[in-house]
């Protein structure tokens, strides 16, 4: 099976940005250890981030046909993206959506999601294990 991870907007700055809520770990070493995990559970992944709704859009489109799921951080996209939620219902793609945070303790805001109730799974709050229980549900 291969995964497509994807990252929205501002994780290109993990390990730097408000450490207190998103950890320290970069997103260069998330990456490389879902890379790692794949391969362990008989499966591959390949990991992309972009800051622009429309390159993810793009992203999510030309994987049809090269992967059989996506586990997406969509970021603040998560509440405010109609095109992201219609962008991965129009490719037909099983999608888990994580989050490092627990979204559901912080602003009212970040408790809406434009993308659960259509997501094969949701994981929140767990770091960068975040990630990694997404990969291990999508592969199992």
């Amino acid at each position: 099976m291969r995964v497509l991870v994807l990252h929205g907007p501002n994780l290109n700055l993990l390990g730097t940005r408000e450490p207190g809520t998103y950890g320290t770990r970069t997103l260069p070493e998330i990456d490389a250890r879902l890379a790692t995990l794949a391969v362990e559970l008989g499966g591959s992944c390949a990991s992309f981030q972009s800051n622009h709704e429309g390159v993810l859009l793009d992203t999510i489109h030309a994987a049809r046909g090269h992967y059989d799921a996506i586990l997406i951080n969509p970021g603040g996209l998560t509440h405010t993206s109609v095109v992201l939620r219609d962008a991965l219902l129009g490719v037909g793609l099983p999608f888990v959506e994580v989050h490092l945070s627990n979204v559901h303790a912080r602003e009212p805001f970040r408790r809406i999601s434009l993308l659960s109730d259509v997501a094969r799974g949701v994981i929140t709050g767990f770091g960068p294990l975040s990630y990694e229980l997404g990969l291990r549900a999508l592969l199992s």
